[in-house]
């Protein structure tokens, strides 16, 4: 895969991973503006994006063939480690949007950026921590 086409792939899957994120907030959040509704769904949403972009860059990006239940449930678990960080930014851009602005429409806008920036830094831990046997490697993108 050239680079080209990884930065393309990578960013449409992020974008999916976002979509499906901020649906799963609006949909919490449809049931009430309260803290804890406001939590549930930054919970909610992380979780969908996270499973789904799993799903999407161990089959689409890094082209990894683990099939052992066991071994993917440790490659799940690491990924979602390496996601800690990289969560934390994306968290604390939302909720610094929310507060300071107190619009739903600027909580998404911090959402946005967040999780950008939270992309960028998780592809480089993945490739390098995550998923070290797959056929994606360091150098064969050109």
């Amino acid at each position: 895969m050239t680079l080209h086409v990884l930065i393309i792939r990578y960013s449409f899957f992020a974008v999916l991973a976002t979509l499906a994120n901020l649906l799963a907030q609006r949909v919490v959040l449809s049931t009430g503006e309260t803290v804890v509704h406001y939590i549930i769904a930054v919970g909610a949403g992380t979780l969908c994006g996270l499973v789904l972009k799993y799903i999407l860059d161990k089959k689409w990006i890094f082209y990894d063939e683990t099939t052992d239940l066991k071994q993917n449930g440790w490659q799940f678990v690491f990924y979602t480690g390496m996601g800690v960080v990289t969560t934390a930014i994306f968290w604390a851009t939302e909720t610094a949007f929310w507060v300071f602005f107190g619009t739903d429409q600027m909580r998404e806008l911090g959402a946005i950026l967040g999780l950008s920036v939270g992309y960028i830094v998780k592809y480089q831990l993945d490739r390098r921590y995550v998923f070290t046997d797959a056929k994606l490697h360091v150098g064969q993108c050109t």
